[in-house]
């Protein structure tokens, strides 16, 4: 073959690999927020939003809910973060990756933990009526704000540990330690010079909260029930319960902007306040606690931090072995193979956990081949690339139930289709495929590819000698992330898979149990199959910080 044919080739090779991720993005992304932005257009629907309190009620109660979730969550996460920044303690390890297990739970299960911890048969209920000899239950959380805002607490509270917990544990502590010289006390040490240098990250840590908040679906549908209604679950709603497609696309539509506008307040304030600071390696700046009230507040930290974080998790595991007598059982887990009579779904939960992980492991093929492309190609040097990788990066900040709702306005041949549940999931999934395997691939020394071709190799051997042992890892880092995403996926996965349809999956037959009242059984069932999905999602992130290399492919 002549080098001129090779050339061609070669080129399009590159043109393919381009092109495929491409086409994908615009068919199963911006042509159905297109399709939204145009069947948002109607009069009628434009009076109804703008004219009637309930839905300016609506856009008032999700933003506020989400700055009280923010603000809770930084109150919460400062001093978790703290403690992991400056201070070693037996366990650490595994307390800090015990706060981030949360974060990559499902939201079912998220809500299902909570309900089996704080319902009325929960252990708290439970222990307080023994404890105070009580007839009903004293704490009826359920179905209110307070409940919302602790899952909300208990789900964002790893982004304060990563980011700002992060940024402090390499800050030079000797800034602070001249201040304290200079008489100031450890008051007035931390909010004149620790406080200022953390601002960067806190406030990047808080509008990242406030947009996972804002955008919170499974968590208002399934705590908050009808009484509580955000952007998130109207959008839902209208088009499902109500059969009005057109003010559900405008709600869609003001979500749209609203999140586009804080995703570029973030994009803009990291570059604007970033400083040179004299940071230090983590393992320089850690230390034991030494004298008494250290070692009370590092004890009073990790145990309050630990009680929060398992609790609901254990509490979720005792409630799916227990009858409302309290005896152990296995029944609810027995039961998952039956389709009951009466029952609220029409098949056996365990075909939802087998669909589940058949679209997961579809999810990892279709996901992983076009993450993959992408990350090849924002990895070559060209003029177009610094445009292109936020282009690709844009369905990481998009609203799955927007996303799930825009798919069934246009493709409405598809509405049932299982096709478009997989397209759904690979769409979720694509961008953290792309993270996974992007910054290991840039960090592939070039001398090393250019000497494999000095000594003949062609570019398919480069990679197949070259790229492809080192990004090895990073390739089984982005498949367990594809598939913990698809197993967990629940937003998008509502306005596409119809109640009565045999391709229910885990997370939206676990709702189903969980907003239908129907005796033991359903609640049992809805712990049981929590059981399993949070045991794959946990073991999936236990693989994630096993075969990541070094820190490279954070989510």
């Amino acid at each position: 073959m002549s080098k001129l044919t090779s050339n061609r080739w070669l080129a399009v090779g590159w043109f393919l690999l381009t092109a495929v991720p491409l086409v994908f993005l615009g068919a199963f992304f911006f042509w159905p927020l297109a399709s939204i932005l145009r069947a948002s257009v109607t009069l009628a629907a434009v009076q109804a939003v703008g004219t009637r309190p309930y839905f300016l009620n609506t856009f008032w109660f999700t933003i506020w809910q989400a700055a009280l979730s923010t603000g809770l969550t930084l109150l919460v996460g400062l001093p978790a973060a703290y403690l992991f920044a400056r201070y070693t303690f037996p366990g650490r390890s595994l307390l800090r990756a015990l706060t981030t297990v949360p974060f990559v739970m499902p939201t079912v299960v998220v809500a299902a933990a909570f309900r089996a911890l704080l319902g009325n048969q929960g252990p708290v209920n439970q222990a307080l009526m023994v404890l105070f000899d009580l007839s009903r239950p004293p704490l009826q959380l359920d179905q209110t704000l307070w409940i919302i805002l602790l899952a909300h607490v208990f789900y964002n509270v790893a982004i304060m540990v990563r980011l700002v917990g992060g940024f402090w544990a390499n800050l030079n502590p000797r800034l602070s330690e001249a201040a304290r010289t200079l008489g100031a006390s450890r008051r007035q040490a931390f909010g004149e010079v620790t406080l200022p240098l953390l601002r960067p990250s806190l406030i990047g840590a808080a509008i990242l909260i406030f947009l996972f908040t804002f955008t919170s679906f499974g968590v208002i549908l399934l705590l908050g029930g009808p009484a509580f209604s955000t952007l998130e679950t109207e959008i839902y709603r209208q088009h499902v319960n109500f059969l009005r497609p057109d003010i559900a696309a405008i709600l869609a539509l003001i979500q749209i902007i609203f999140t586009f506008v804080i995703m570029v307040a973030y994009a803009r304030w990291q570059p604007s306040t970033a400083v040179s600071l004299d940071f230090r390696p983590e393992k320089s700046n850690i230390k034991k606690p030494g004298i008494w009230p250290e070692k009370l507040a590092v004890t009073a930290i990790m145990s309050g931090l630990l009680i929060f974080l398992v609790a609901p998790l254990l509490a979720l595991i005792w409630q799916s072995l227990v009858d409302r007598e309290g005896n152990l059982t296995l029944a609810y887990y027995q039961a998952l193979p039956q389709a009951r009579r009466g029952s609220i779904l029409f098949i056996p939960p365990l075909l939802a956990v087998r669909n589940s992980v058949g679209y997961a492991l579809s999810t990892v093929l279709l996901a992983g081949a076009l993450g993959l492309m992408t990350a090849v190609v924002l990895t070559r040097s060209w003029r177009g690339r610094s445009l292109l990788e936020p282009f690709f990066m844009l369905p990481l900040g998009a609203s799955a139930v927007t996303l799930g709702f825009g798919y069934v306005v246009t493709y409405t041949t598809l509405r049932t289709s299982v096709l478009l549940v997989l397209i759904a999931h690979t769409l979720v999934a694509f961008p953290f495929v792309v993270r996974s395997l992007l910054p290991v691939l840039q960090g592939i020394k070039p001398n090393l590819r250019e000497a494999a071709a000095v000594m003949g190799a062609s570019p398919g051997q480069v990679w197949r000698e070259v790229d492809l042992p080192i990004v090895g890892r990073a390739l089984l880092v982005a498949a367990v992330f594809a598939f913990t995403v698809s197993m967990g996926e629940f937003g998008a996965t509502s306005f596409i898979v119809r109640p009565n349809s045999g391709f229910l999956t885990m997370p939206i037959a676990i709702g189903r149990f969980l907003s239908t009242p129907g005796g033991a059984l359903n609640f049992g069932q809805a712990m049981a199959m929590s059981v399993i999905l949070m045991a794959a999602s946990a073991a999936g992130f236990m693989a994630i910080e096993r075969f990541r290399y070094a820190d490279i492919g954070e989510f």
